[in-house]
């Protein structure tokens, strides 16, 4: 592989995931969809974790006290907010909820390098941090390679998955597997670049996001932009060593998988193939693409609440739904 051809490649990577999100966002807001009326969303705060260090968490106690908790990761270059904003209302119904800023992303933790291991391990040091011993873990896209990985590390604290958009391995065809290390080889010599423009952009940002409902759209693209465009390309790289299908079927944990059907960016079969592989595992199927979770939300959100009751009736009499 020439310099030249992993240069260009760390070029797709950093520019074509951000126009194509920003061309999503304008998309929806000139009305050719509709974006999900949502007033407000549950606040969140800066939390100190223990022997990892301060992030955006969102907190919202569940109906009851001992009402499932969730926890839901969110996708490649945006936030927890960005990605779950439509569906954290309607989930706190039922569950407790917990999400937050994965690492290099929004005001996550910062750090060295971006690894799917380490956010599995934050996922697990959270869990550990507000008290909570098992959660049913829910993952889109990025999300569900964080949640299959904290299954694989911290099996103890996963009483159930739903992996959404998401896939057991990024780089399957010939090209995927010759573009993923072009982009690891163009990267490496930048890395220290990288994770200082993860520094300015975190450090820019105040305190606490803000939820803007009398222009949504701009809300979006805003906080699309608290994510340096550095990370897109190191996480899809990462995403590229990513492979699952060593362990995949030892999942011992109740597993829903939600294929969105007309995905442009993980193939709904890789998705399939990815609920074939879970043993018991239910697959459900939303007709959207994969921008779904907020461009056809509401389709999408009510299989989404489906897969996560389907996971937690089979929980332990004790971490059910109530009535």
């Amino acid at each position: 592989m020439t310099y030249e051809a992993a240069q260009h490649a760390f070029l797709l990577a950093t520019y074509v995931p951000r126009r194509l999100t920003v061309a999503g966002l304008r998309y929806g807001a000139g009305r050719l969809v509709t974006l999900p009326e949502v007033t407000s969303v549950p606040e969140g705060r800066m939390v100190d974790v223990p022997g990892r260090g301060r992030m955006f968490v969102v907190d919202v106690p569940g109906p009851t006290p001992d009402a499932p908790t969730v926890v839901l990761l969110h996708g490649l270059a945006t936030t927890a907010y960005l990605s779950w904003f439509a569906a954290l209302g309607a989930v706190a119904e039922h569950y407790r909820v917990v999400t937050f800023d994965l690492r290099w992303h929004g005001r996550g933790l910062r750090g060295e390098s971006f690894r799917v291991t380490d956010c599995a391990d934050d996922v697990a040091a959270v869990l550990d941090h507000l008290g909570i011993d098992q959660a049913i873990i829910a993952g889109y896209s990025l999300g569900g390679a964080v949640a299959q990985e904290t299954w694989h590390r911290h099996p103890e604290k996963v009483s159930g998955l739903v992996l959404c958009s998401t896939s057991g391995s990024w780089a399957v065809d010939r090209g995927e597997r010759l573009f993923f290390p072009a982009l690891g080889a163009a990267i490496t010599p930048l890395s220290r670049l990288a994770v200082a423009a993860v520094e300015r952009r975190s450090a820019s940002l105040p305190d606490l996001p803000s939820f803007d409902t009398s222009d949504l759209a701009a809300w979006g693209l805003a906080e699309l932009r608290s994510t340096s465009g550095w990370t897109t390309p190191h996480v899809m790289a990462e995403l590229g060593r990513f492979d699952s299908s060593s362990w995949i079927g030892d999942v011992n944990v109740p597993t829903a998988v939600v294929v969105t059907e007309r995905d442009g960016a993980i193939p709904a079969a890789r998705q399939r193939a990815l609920a074939a592989a879970v043993p018991g595992s239910i697959e459900l199927s939303s007709p959207g693409g994969h921008a779904s979770l907020f461009l056809d939300h509401e389709r999408w959100g009510l299989v989404f609440l489906d897969a996560l009751e389907r996971v937690a009736a089979q929980l332990p009499a004790s971490g059910r739904l109530a009535g």
